[in-house]
């Protein structure tokens, strides 16, 4: 089932900008437009290629799951480069 929102008019100022005030959920947004001249704001979400390749890997996507699912388990790690306090 689908929701249907009623439409907002929104007036374009001389700088052809609009205020999308409280429609706007999202920060960031991929804009098209169509053919007919309908615009479209498709939420986004921007990301380094690394993550996207890490995004791609089932198996590495899967250990983050069960690493978060049991934080217990968790390890730390020293940086490296990281200095000895010991005197």
């Amino acid at each position: 089932m689908t929701s249907t929102i009623a439409p907002t008019f929104v007036q374009i100022d001389a700088r052809k900008r609009a205020s999308l005030g409280s429609m706007a959920k999202f920060d960031q947004y991929l804009v098209r437009e169509e053919p007919n001249g309908t615009i479209i704001f498709e939420p986004a979400i921007i990301m380094t290629p690394a993550e996207r390749e890490f995004m791609n890997d089932p198996e590495l996507v899967a250990a983050l799951a069960r690493v978060n699912a049991n934080p217990e388990r968790r390890r730390t790690r020293e940086r490296r480069g990281a200095r000895s306090t010991a005197v």
